[in-house]
């Protein structure tokens, strides 16, 4: 399976910003269990190039690790050589593209508008990260996919179980969730079973939507 379609057979990509080491497997875990299997490890946490490694090697067989918050070269590099098997920015950069498809990652850079979502692909973009998905809506990813049926669209931000299938539904490839999938508070106090819940509700509603 190409990793464009891991992403799409997750339907949910769970980003993992401000994680700890320690909860990061039992976290991934957790999600796994409730059908999430794309998880992105953003780059402004503190070890998150440790944790990929972690990821990568503990659960490789069972996750799709990824990057996120990547904005610059030699942060996907590193995140590369760790084992990221995708990479995600809120915004573009040519130079991480380039780097993502010279060693064969997909990568998916953050735009917002169509002039933006078509400088981004081809530049070398597999997927394009619709970012923020909620300052705009569901019907603003709909009017871009009408022009672009083309571009592979992963509407990031504000993403929660009542919107995700509106997102689906106007044609996004998966939905990335960062605080309504993954609640900090439940993996603090170690209640993985909440994130399973969670994690199962998301991928529901996804797949009514598809």
């Amino acid at each position: 399976m190409s990793t464009l379609d891991a992403l799409r057979e997750s339907g949910v990509v769970a980003v993992l910003r401000g994680a700890e080491s320690e909860t990061v497997v039992d976290t991934a875990e957790a999600l796994v269990e409730g059908g999430v299997t794309a998880l992105e490890v953003t780059a402004d946490t503190a070890g998150s190039t440790e944790m990929i490694r972690t990821l990568a090697g503990e659960l490789g067989d069972e996750v799709l690790v990824g990057a996120g918050t990547v904005l610059d070269a030699a942060t996907a590099q590193s995140a590369i050589a760790a084992g990221a098997e995708f990479v995600v920015s809120p915004s573009f950069h040519e130079d991480v593209v380039e780097t993502c498809n010279r060693y064969g990652v997909l990568v998916a850079p953050g735009v917002m508008t169509p002039t933006e979502a078509v400088e981004a692909y081809e530049a070398g973009a597999d997927v394009v990260k619709v970012f923020p998905a909620a300052t705009l809506g569901p019907d603003h990813l709909a009017a871009m996919k009408g022009p672009l049926p083309q571009i592979p669209m992963l509407p990031t931000g504000g993403v929660s179980p009542e919107n995700a299938g509106d997102y689906v539904e106007a044609g996004a490839l998966a939905v990335g969730a960062g605080s309504a999938l993954v609640d900090r508070d439940a993996v603090e106090a170690g209640e993985f079973g909440a994130i399973t819940e969670r994690a199962r509700t998301f991928r529901g509603v996804v797949e009514d939507a598809r």
